[in-house]
């Protein structure tokens, strides 16, 4: 298991937690933590599909903050698990504000790693009126260069890791793996989509840290989740138009921002992180020399609790 970084503070438990139904088909978990009376923050976690975890409540202070987080859309406690139909970003936009609106929430601090700064910055673009600032980690703007790189590009570093990950699927399918992974894990076989979830979530678990971790954490929720909602919104684009998430700064530059991100970070590269900060040059950047992806990984942890501590005092970053 993953050290916990001594920086996060103590572990809490929910003032209250909750099932909303947002469609026919769909029901998300929701949990509130801290202060009912404190700076609102929306939490939004990575994947998509990876859902919440008790650790994520441990990036604020309990004291200052009134902290939402929920599990997306087919992701850890909301059901059904995996579901990837009537599953787009947009959605996920829609599903935040009727959150917001139900907590009676008029503005907050958008807090989100990986597939969750993807999702935060998507959110900011759609409602920058409802946001304070931005604490994003893990730069992901889900392009077409950025999906290539964690299906292929990575082979550079882990050979081992894609030949494990190619070896399923058969040498006249490996010409487009991203659509026999995502016929696989899309289909309705246990036998198909199994084997699949789970070499999947190994492919990316297992180069999440810089340094080699005692113990891989997964489950069959986080394989399922996970393989299913990451190719279906890979194969979609994040069903976002071509290199949306920087033609759109503009809508959500006047607002403080912090910019966290892993020097070597395989999953999602520093690139994206630099072409954020370029395109938003009020956004602070702080790249993390001794990191890769791990939002519990030492210095990454660390400068997250900085940054909602500076927030706390500010309303803004340094």
């Amino acid at each position: 298991m993953p050290v916990t970084p001594p920086s996060l503070f103590p572990p809490i438990l929910p003032v209250r937690s909750g099932m909303l139904a947002v469609d026919e088909l769909h029901t998300i978990y929701w949990e509130e933590v801290g202060n009912p009376d404190g700076i609102p923050v929306l939490f939004l976690h990575g994947g998509p599909g990876a859902g919440l975890s008790p650790q994520h409540r441990r990036f604020f202070d309990p004291h200052a903050y009134r902290v939402i987080l929920f599990d997306q859309r087919g992701a850890g406690k909301s059901t059904p698990l995996g579901e990837w139909r009537n599953n787009t970003t947009q959605l996920l936009i829609q599903d935040i504000e009727r959150l917001r609106e139900m907590f009676g929430i008029r503005q907050w601090l958008v807090f989100g790693g990986s597939w969750g700064s993807t999702l935060a910055l998507a959110y900011g673009q759609a409602h920058p009126e409802h946001c304070l600032g931005f604490v994003l980690r893990g730069i992901f703007l889900c392009t077409a260069a950025e999906i290539d790189w964690f299906l292929h590009g990575v082979q550079w570093f882990y050979p081992e890791l894609y030949e494990e990950f190619v070896a399923p699927i058969p040498v006249e399918e490996r010409g487009d793996l991203l659509r026999a992974y995502t016929r696989r894990l899309l289909c309705d076989d246990p036998n198909l989509y199994w084997p699949a979830a789970r070499a999947w979530s190994r492919f990316e678990g297992r180069r999440v840290f810089l340094l080699p971790q005692e113990e891989e954490t997964s489950s069959d929720t986080l394989d399922l989740g996970v393989g299913r909602l990451e190719s279906h919104y890979m194969a979609n684009l994040g069903f976002l138009e071509d290199d949306q998430l920087i033609r759109d700064v503009g809508r959500i530059a006047h607002l403080p921002a912090v910019i966290i991100q892993g020097r070597y970070d395989v999953i999602c590269p520093p690139l994206a992180a630099w072409r954020l900060h370029r395109a938003w040059p009020g956004a602070q950047m702080r790249m993390i020399a001794d990191a890769g992806h791990g939002a519990l990984e030492m210095g990454i942890a660390r400068a997250l609790v900085g940054a909602t501590e500076q927030f706390k005092r500010r309303r803004r970053f340094d």
